[in-house]
């Protein structure tokens, strides 16, 4: 069995609107038969993989997620001052490798795709060598790659010069990319270079019943007359919410350790950036108009051989009283203590519980660390 390391959260999120739906209000969930407010997965993994913490620990060694490889690659050539038609031929050609492109002349493809930082760095060889020799990589029209890629077509007609770049020269199935080895990548035309995820991450819930509300707000025109009506220059409204939120994180260790091609040392700094942003940082949705700027109250690490599993029963019957946190913190080490003894787990722990002041982020960071140093 894996090495899996959980990470449980509580969170106090105050009035604020982080994550959207498609009406603009906060998103929702139905659990234990009453109203949850909810903040995806999605939201969760791109605020931590977007944040100033990784950006920091994590220098050189992060992906980028984007359609505009191909735009990259135009720009280094021109720097080396190559003229059209080479440029977009070579350009579209290595950006093709990465997804299906837009009709010509775009240079973008037509899905987001993860690129790690050797990838980026080979697309540029790759681009200079085919600028050097324009019999590079060439094919006749249609040829197919090898791993059954069909060659992008840069022309029209037989002898259109076509290039057939095989996969392998250019993408990697494990490298530095931290956070492509830990949310994972699908590349659907060439599947051998697909990543699977090691981070598997919960949507967020509150542990309690909690409504979405509505602020009606106006906005003033500075330069309006005294001799003009006195209504507002613009109405509007918004919803917004407020709570404990649960998150649920699960990490296979193994496979984030593979991902990053076996670099023990750099998935530990991984690991330990991780833990400490998903404690500190939010999705930044209505930002300005809230200032929600949140820290767990709560995190519980649990490490182990066994089969993960998370604590969200816990609050199928939504926590009440006048301390939500609290009674929060009490069902999930309650859950956590019930579900061991009955299956019989052992799992290594530790614990930052901020309103009993017991343990730091520190502590839990440094459990992390030794935990898969000696698992």
């Amino acid at each position: 069995m894996s090495r899996f390391l959980q990470l449980h959260y509580l969170t106090i999120y105050p009035p604020s609107n982080p994550n959207r739906d498609d009406q603009g209000r906060p998103k929702t969930a139905r659990f234990g038969g009453v109203d949850r407010l909810r903040i995806s997965s999605q939201s969760l993994k791109r605020a931590v993989r977007t944040s100033e913490l990784l950006e920091t620990r994590l220098a050189g060694h992060m992906g980028a997620r984007t359609q505009r490889v191909g735009e990259v690659v135009a720009g280094h050539l021109r720097e080396l001052k190559a003229e059209e038609p080479r440029l977009s031929e070579i350009s579209r050609a290595i950006a093709d490798a990465f997804g299906k492109m837009k009709p010509a002349p775009s240079l973008l493809t037509e899905q987001l795709a993860f690129i790690s930082p050797a990838e980026r760095e080979r697309a540029l060889e790759l681009a200079e060598a085919m600028l050097a020799d324009p019999e590079l990589y060439r094919a006749k029209a249609g040829a197919a790659k090898k791993g059954g890629k069909k060659a992008e077509k840069t022309g029209e007609g037989a002898g259109s010069g076509a290039y057939a770049i095989p996969a392998q020269d250019l993408l990697r199935t494990a490298d530095g990319a931290v956070d492509v080895a830990m949310f994972g990548r699908m590349l659907a035309d060439d599947p051998d270079f697909n990543r699977e995820a090691a981070v598997q991450v919960a949507h967020a819930i509150t542990t309690h019943r909690a409504l979405v509300e509505d602020d009606f707000y106006t906005a003033v025109d500075d330069l309006k007359t005294a001799a003009e009506d006195a209504g507002a220059g613009f109405v509007g409204d918004a919803g917004f919410g407020s709570g404990v939120f649960y998150l649920y994180v699960c990490v296979n260790c193994d496979l984030l350790e593979k991902n990053l091609a076996g670099d023990n040392p750099l998935a530990v700094a991984g690991l330990e950036a991780l833990v400490e942003a998903l404690a500190t940082t939010s999705p930044s949705g209505k930002q300005n108009s809230f200032a929600h700027r949140p820290r767990a109250g709560y995190v519980r690490a649990e490490f182990g051989r066994q089969q993960p599993r998370s604590l969200a029963c816990a609050f199928f019957r939504p926590v009440t009283g006048g301390d939500l946190l609290a009674a929060s913190i009490s069902a999930l080490e309650a859950e956590a203590a019930s579900l061991d003894r009955a299956y019989g787990q052992n799992w290594e722990s530790a614990a930052m519980n901020v309103p009993d002041g017991t343990g730091t982020l520190a502590d839990v960071l440094t459990f992390v660390r030794r935990a898969f140093a000696n698992g």
